[in-house]
């Protein structure tokens, strides 16, 4: 059985999702809409001999992370699943916010960089990403071929 409402089926659904309800110009929210609370918050910080990126993952432990590297493309992803089986002992959930399921974001580092050169910490639900300044490779540059006759 739902609670009543003057405004519809469940009291704290409209509680919560009315419109002018702390809507201060939140533009994730107007872009992303429910999901605005899924989308991984980063900064991107430019120092002279690298970056650091820094990634807001609340809620996540270091096990649900995976950072990648592949043809350029820095990738991380935080996954966390609901145990179906967990039974609230004080009554029923009638609302559920928090985040399950998973989210993923890829950053271009560039072609000439390794796995070993870019370092990761994560500490209270913040990632951070050190990542170096590192010259492209350099094309062998053509030489010409004598033709001999």
């Amino acid at each position: 059985m739902l609670l009543p409402s003057i405004f519809g089926e469940n009291l704290f659904d409209d509680w919560m999702d009315f419109p002018k309800w702390n809507d201060f110009g939140n533009i994730d929210k107007k872009l992303y809409g429910k999901h605005a609370a899924h989308v991984m918050k980063t900064d991107v910080h430019e120092h002279d001999d690298g970056y650091e990126v820094v990634i807001d993952l609340p809620g996540f432990k270091k096990d649900e992370l995976q950072i990648s590297l592949d043809n350029g493309y820095l990738s991380v992803s935080a996954s966390k699943g609901v145990d179906k089986d967990e039974k609230n002992k004080k009554g029923k959930i009638i609302r559920q916010e928090r985040y399950a399921g998973s989210m993923q974001r890829s950053f271009f580092v560039g072609d000439n960089l390794t796995e070993e050169d870019i370092k990761a910490k994560f500490e209270d639900g913040v990632l951070k990403l050190n990542i170096p300044k590192k010259e492209a490779r350099k094309l062998p540059e053509s030489k010409t071929i004598a033709i001999e006759g």
